[in-house]
């Protein structure tokens, strides 16, 4: 992702940027609203958030801040 779409963060590290509980909301609500499977979110993040795993802000997402 870093090279080949020129972004300096690559997907996983701009979830735990933005908050995993934020995406995981933001998903909800627009699959709520729409119906479209695409938008659910996955058995992961349902996870995460039900663990506290909200990324930067709480010290762990995809991966672990100190």
């Amino acid at each position: 992702m870093y090279d080949g779409h020129g972004s300096p963060d690559g997907p996983l590290t701009l979830l735990d940027l933005i908050g995993v509980d934020t995406v995981y909301r933001g998903a909800s609500a627009i699959y709520q609203e729409l119906g479209d499977p695409q938008y659910n979110p996955p058995t992961l993040m349902r996870k995460m958030v039900a663990m506290g795993w909200h990324g930067r802000k709480t010290g762990k997402g995809f991966y672990e801040y100190h």
